[in-house]
């Protein structure tokens, strides 16, 4: 499986918070709706830091818990951190996406969140793996994924530009979709599921100071891969500083897809 890009420090860590705190306003009725619900068991792969995880967890408690699954370790031991402040019943483990470890077939809901898009040609193989771990008989995988055409970020000092194609290059080297989000559907059918929900939207956000998104987060992955030099990187860095101390209007524009299907 491709290689993680993006390092995750504590702007990292903040970004997903923002990105949970708009997910749940946007998407909590459709969480409902696939099926966190009070006792139920849900799989959250590829949980990052947790912050969706512990929002789940506290949708199926108090009978109901999460399974937090990450191959990262620093980031499952945030997670594990941040469940056990809220007392959210969160079990973390070390895992793949399509090859969690989890036991098949006994899962309610079955969540995975932008980590298609960073797994070029093994998008399939995943979801058939969330597909066999959702419980039959109406067990519900739940995807969400990028369209990084449609995305962006207003205001960006012109740097920003030079920054983004080098990350679009590197994505295009490892075979990753960013597109990906567009055919979720299509993901679900192949694996055997019935598509109830496929929808887009676009959140818009004012990023606060410090952070600068994944194509910032990618910086050392793109100096190890030759697309970048630490003098671009400070040159860089030099750039978002100056941009970030004028009241310039800087917003992220992140297109996403969501996709819900049901195990017969």
């Amino acid at each position: 499986m491709a290689d993680y890009a993006l390092t995750l420090s504590d702007s990292e860590i903040e970004r997903y918070r923002l990105m949970a705190d708009a997910a749940e306003r946007r998407e909590r009725d459709l969480w409902v709706a696939a099926g966190a619900v009070p006792g139920a068991r849900i799989a959250d792969v590829g949980c990052g830091p947790g912050a969706i995880a512990v929002r789940l967890a506290s949708m199926a408690a108090p009978d109901g818990a999460v399974w937090a699954v990450d191959r990262d370790g620093d980031a499952l031991a945030v997670a594990s951190a941040l469940a056990a402040r809220t007392g959210a019943p969160v079990h973390t483990a070390g895992g793949s996406a399509d090859a969690t470890g989890l036991a098949e077939g006994t899962f309610d809901l079955v969540m995975l969140r932008h980590v298609l898009a960073h797994n070029g040609g093994r998008e399939q193989a995943i979801v058939d793996h969330l597909a066999a771990l959702a419980r039959p008989g109406g067990g519900a995988v739940y995807l969400v994924d990028i369209d990084l055409s449609s995305s962006g970020l207003r205001n960006a000092p012109p740097e920003f530009d030079e920054m983004d194609d080098r990350y679009r290059e590197l994505h295009r080297r490892r075979g990753n979709d960013l597109t990906v989000g567009t055919g979720l559907d299509e993901l679900l059918t192949a694996a055997g599921l019935e598509v109830v929900t496929f929808e887009g939207h676009i959140n818009v956000f004012a990023p606060p100071p410090g952070m600068r998104g994944p194509v910032w987060a990618a910086r050392d992955t793109l100096v190890a891969e030759g697309l970048a030099t630490p003098d671009d990187i400070a040159c860089w860095d030099d750039a978002f500083r100056r941009a970030e101390q004028t009241a310039s209007g800087r917003r992220f524009f992140a297109a996403n897809f969501i996709a819900v299907g049901r195990r017969p």
